[in-house]
């Protein structure tokens, strides 16, 4: 589908943008929703951390669940036909997910309402959920306590586009242990942005020549060389607005929210998934067959190579945090 416009955006709410993936509109669009009787329906963490599910938020408060990546793929469960019967009871309805999702939704339901929003994600890719369990409980055995939150995208430690995985652990039921993982570093997040645990139909995505959101929503990477003091390291959204339904529900949060409109061809520069499937590489013939027999210890081992920095990367690394830092610092100071 054409985009009709494409805007760089961020939500002015300082609080929600900090516990977002990227610029916080998201959230912004699902507080209109729900702010006109509407239900929103989003991914979370089961309760459990071992996956992730949709759920149905019909309270402002309980936004939260939603945002944030959740880089694993979510469980349907009945959620297409909860869509369906909030839709024919006149309900205005905002539901998010991946572009396949979207189109499996549109499927289902067979024709299009008036009071359905669909907002989806420029997506790289889903990777397996076999993994990520398999992932969790050996990060609670390492740490001996159980998993009880986990943000995919934390700015907390370095910032928007130099993220991380945060992980809180429970121990003893009561002493909490957080721990933050360098996306560069960490093996779950190396094994889903190499491209070596995705579903086999992520290589040849249909969704991405079968657009069928209102907005598609992602992170503006590069956005600071398309428009001048826009980034501040705290998250840029790229908004795409393809239908007239799309530009109508953007337009009404303008007192919320910063936008600038660019051309599609600099929105899309450094983010290729928006229209190009992620490559295959040789290493996911092979990879489920060794998912399903090795532990994931020996499997981690088996398919990351660690970065090695030398001593003198590592000083610059180091020296270039704690300006972030000092940085962050003048500007609560100031």
């Amino acid at each position: 589908m054409k985009t009709k416009s494409v805007f760089a955006c961020i939500n002015t709410n300082l609080k929600v943008r900090l516990n977002s993936s990227s610029g916080g509109v998201f959230s912004l669009l699902a507080e209109h929703v729900i702010k006109n009787n509407g239900v929103v329906y989003g991914v979370k963490m089961s309760d459990d951390c071992y996956s992730a599910e949709y759920e149905r938020v019909t309270d402002i408060d309980n936004l939260d669940l939603l945002r944030r990546s959740k880089y694993l793929q979510a469980k349907i469960g009945d959620t297409y036909n909860s869509v369906k019967s909030d839709l024919l009871n006149g309900r205005f309805v905002l539901f998010s997910g991946t572009g396949c999702q979207i189109n499996g939704l549109c499927s289902f339901l067979e024709k299009e309402y008036k009071n359905l929003i669909l907002v989806d994600v420029v997506c790289y890719g889903v990777p397996s959920s076999l993994l990520w369990k398999k992932y969790a409980k050996h990060q609670e055995k390492k740490y001996g306590g159980k998993l009880v939150a986990v943000n995919f995208r934390c700015k907390e430690k370095l910032n928007w586009s130099k993220y991380g995985l945060k992980e809180e652990f429970k121990i003893n039921n009561e002493k909490r242990k957080i721990i933050f993982s360098n996306a560069n570093v960490d093996s779950y997040m190396q094994m889903f942005l190499r491209g070596m645990c995705l579903r086999p139909c992520c290589y040849n995505c249909t969704a991405k020549i079968k657009q069928l959101a209102d907005i598609t929503i992602a992170d503006f990477w590069g956005v600071d060389k398309v428009i001048d003091n826009f980034n501040d390291e705290i998250g840029t959204s790229l908004i795409l607005l393809r239908t007239n339904k799309g530009i109508k529900i953007f337009n009404s949060l303008s007192n919320k929210k910063k936008s600038i409109e660019v051309t599609y061809e600099e929105a899309v520069k450094n983010n290729y998934s928006e229209y190009k499937s992620a490559e295959k590489p040789y290493q996911r013939d092979f990879f489920y067959e060794d998912l399903l027999q090795m532990d994931y210890k020996d499997l981690s081992k088996k398919y990351i190579i660690k970065q090695r920095f030398s001593l003198k990367e590592k000083f610059k690394k180091k020296l270039k945090m704690i300006l972030r830092l000092l940085i962050k610092l003048l500007h609560k100071i100031y």
